[in-house]
């Protein structure tokens, strides 16, 4: 039977009357950084909430694209869309699918179907030389938010993107991966079924079961617009521990 994939994506925002302890690390090309929490994405910007008085009033700033060296999401803190954003261009790692995304072809026929995968093309050669910019993101291996970490990065079509990956997991009973996945270990309840169990994996919107194999590094294309998630390779997630550390380059498009 399909397991359907659904996002929450409504967000809560916690105002505190100090500043928070933990925030979203934004730093620029100019060498400066910013500490507060990423709110929203509209028009190659970044919104961000910072600041807190004694009164409790805190402040927003709003940051090109193309000026920001990386960001480094921290897992604890919520977002909501705020100034002139909007939830389809901005979500938090909080809001998890519903449960874990298969595709309709996902019989019970002993394994013959395959759920389908997607093949992004590969980066083209370009006269112009593309700008990245850079995100951090921690991906748990275990069933929290039901397997897949919403990275809060919006991808748009023809977006080239660079994902890159390391670390070690525990699969349970005594069976460790690492981005790359385990050929040998079978399992026909994983969303790839002809791909190395454990292996990091992605999918690109809340609506969508066209899973990529990222592997410990892949570089490609965009082939739609949406929420990039990822995964691990593997159907039962419930005795897993650990993480894979990921940096992602995203390819900054012209304002």
């Amino acid at each position: 039977m399909r397991r359907t994939f659904r996002l929450l994506l409504a967000l809560a925002l916690v105002v505190s009357c100090a500043a928070p302890l933990l925030a979203d690390t934004i730093r620029l090309k100019d060498g400066s950084v910013i500490r507060g929490q990423v709110i929203g994405f509209k028009d190659q910007q970044f919104t961000i909430l910072i600041g807190g008085s004694a009164k409790g009033r805190r402040g927003q700033t709003t940051v090109y694209v193309e000026d920001v060296e990386s960001i480094e999401f921290d897992a604890n803190t919520s977002s909501v869309p705020g100034g002139n954003s909007s939830t389809d261009e901005m979500t938090a790692q909080n809001n998890p699918p519903a449960m874990r995304p298969t595709n309709q072809n996902n019989q019970s026929d002993g394994g013959t179907s395959n759920p389908r995968t997607m093949d992004p093309q590969p980066i083209p050669a370009s006269s112009s030389t593309p700008t990245f910019f850079t995100i951090k993101v921690g991906v748990r291996a275990d069933a929290t938010n039901n397997g897949w970490t919403n990275t809060g990065l919006v991808v748009r079509k023809g977006q080239r993107l660079r994902i890159t990956a390391s670390g070690r997991v525990s699969l349970g009973r005594g069976r460790f991966s690492g981005p790359g996945g385990v050929a040998t270990i079978a399992d026909q309840d994983k969303l790839m079924r002809n791909e190395a169990t454990g292996a990091l994996i992605a999918v690109i919107g809340d609506d969508n079961d066209d899973f990529i194999l990222i592997g410990p590094r892949r570089e490609f294309v965009a082939q739609r617009d949406g929420v990039l998630f990822l995964g691990v390779n593997e159907g039962d997630l419930a005795d897993n521990t650990g993480s894979y550390d990921i940096v992602i380059e995203a390819e900054a498009l012209g304002r």
